[in-house]
């Protein structure tokens, strides 16, 4: 289940850390949100998603440089 954070990775509309948006996880009330607030939140995430797998590939190069 997903976990808040005191800073938050993601600024979606219901503060959730892992970017589902209305998964409950948030302090927010709203529970259902328009296609395009829903599609905001998705292409965030994929934004977010996008940047973890440059630091993973970061991270093994490094690791592979040392070793």
């Amino acid at each position: 289940m997903c976990q808040i954070r005191e800073i938050p990775r993601y600024t979606d509309i219901s503060a959730c850390t892992c970017g589902c948006c209305g998964c409950g996880c948030g302090p927010g009330f709203r529970r259902f949100f328009s296609s395009k607030e829903e599609q905001e939140c998705l292409e965030n995430y994929k934004k977010q998603l996008t940047k973890e797998l440059e630091g993973i590939a970061e991270r093994i190069k490094d690791l592979r440089d040392k070793g």
